[in-house]
């Protein structure tokens, strides 16, 4: 099947055309009819919050992402409010407690800000549930119909490490703002004169932390219950530094639209950035969320506007002979990417651009990482060392190394 048959529909609502998102996340030509748990990609993220309402501002703000739609007690729901967010092909929900039994709340004591649901758009979703009870998942929610004026929603859920779930949903019968329950809303936030339309245009990839000795359980879950590949295996110097380390496996769907590296702690010296993720979000889950940029240098100077912190590297990185000879020539002159602190990697297939925020919340769990491919397919394995170390210098920051 060609790529521009495995558009979603809230891919194809974003003005994106097929070309551009294989650009941007390296999309590849499948065959869903082999495929016993088809996804098209990705649906929502959905988020709990400790303050909904702030927080949409600050993705508004500071992400530069615009506000769709609403769910809270102006439209019946007594238990949260819920924002929805939109920057090109990524949703966001932000969710946040109104009462203090609703389970929003609950996840909210345990894990602070974090990730709940990341959603998968798929074509079957009573084949894939089927597919997914058949091989051992839990079934959170069994396939169902929401509809409203606006018409039909199909979908179920399965759970995933730690309390973090997959809502699967067929949306082709559905044309409302977002889901049935929401209505449509504006913000009266406005950009700064000359700011771009939007920042980023598509999620590239979601990282999982899980506890030690389950990286490869997870793995399989992916592989047995979702029928995904695996995309890359990162090991041993890999993905070490002098205190700490990892391991980390990617697996991903048919048509690599839906990428999941998945990272466990390893023995090191000090305690590794999975580690501290582990105990400050009290188990597995969402590390960082990876956005497809298609201008990274004007992205980072607009977040930075607005307050994101990134983290530093080091100027020894840019004046490293081995980088030119490594990386050969890229569209930013290295002077621009050191002012920045874009990091610069290539594979066989081209290059890519990349940069990550400090944790975005109080707890240093959750962050982002900015990315811009050019044919690149993997994801930045030259940094790793230079990416560590600088997380390492925060994690020593606060106390945690």
């Amino acid at each position: 099947m060609t790529i521009d048959h495995i558009l979603t529909n809230d891919e194809m609502l974003a003005g994106l055309t097929a070309q551009q998102l294989r650009e941007l996340v390296g999309l590849v030509e499948y065959d869903p009819s082999h495929d016993r748990f088809p996804v098209n990609g990705w649906d929502a993220v959905v988020w709990a919050v400790g303050n909904a309402t702030q927080s949409a501002h600050y993705f508004q703000s500071a992400m530069g992402m615009e506000l769709i739609a609403y769910s809270g007690p102006r439209t019946g729901n007594r238990d949260h409010q819920a924002y929805v967010l939109r920057s090109g092909a990524v949703i966001f929900v932000l969710k946040g407690a109104v009462s203090p039994s609703s389970p929003i709340a609950e996840h909210h004591r345990t894990h602070g800000d974090g990730v709940i649901d990341i959603g998968l758009e798929v074509a079957d979703v009573d084949r894939c549930v089927e597919q997914a009870r058949e091989a051992g998942a839990r079934v959170l929610s069994d396939s169902h119909d929401e509809a409203d004026e606006y018409g039909t929603i199909r979908c179920a859920a399965i759970g995933t490490y730690g309390d973090t779930r997959h809502t699967l949903v067929d949306r082709s019968r559905y044309h409302g703002p977002y889901w049935p329950g929401y209505v449509s809303c504006a913000s009266g936030y406005r950009k700064r004169t000359g700011s771009p339309d939007r920042l980023f245009d598509a999620l590239d990839h979601v990282v999982g932390n899980v506890e030690f000795g389950r990286m490869n359980d997870w793995v399989d879950f992916y592989r047995r219950v979702m029928g995904f590949t695996n995309l890359a295996e990162f090991i041993g110097d890999d993905i070490a530094t002098e205190y700490s380390a990892l391991m980390s496996k990617v697996v991903t769907n048919g048509n690599h639209w839906v990428k999941f590296p998945l990272n466990e702690p390893a023995v090191g010296k000090r305690r590794s950035q999975i580690d501290e993720y582990l105990d400050f979000y009290c188990g597995p889950g969402v590390q960082h969320l990876a956005l497809a940029t298609p201008d990274i240098l004007t992205t980072v100077d607009h977040m930075r506007l607005e307050g994101v912190e990134f983290l530093s590297i080091p100027d020894a990185y840019y004046l490293d002979p081995t980088l030119k000879a490594r990386i050969g020539k890229v569209r930013a002159p290295a002077e621009e990417l050191r002012k920045r602190g874009v990091l610069v990697d290539r594979d066989e297939n081209g290059y890519l651009l990349q940069i990550f925020t400090k944790p975005i919340g109080d707890r240093p769990t959750v962050f982002f990482e900015l990315i811009e491919r050019h044919g690149a397919t993997g994801f930045g394995k030259g940094n790793f060392k230079a990416l560590f170390e600088a997380i390492e210098r925060e994690q020593e920051a606060r106390g945690n190394l």
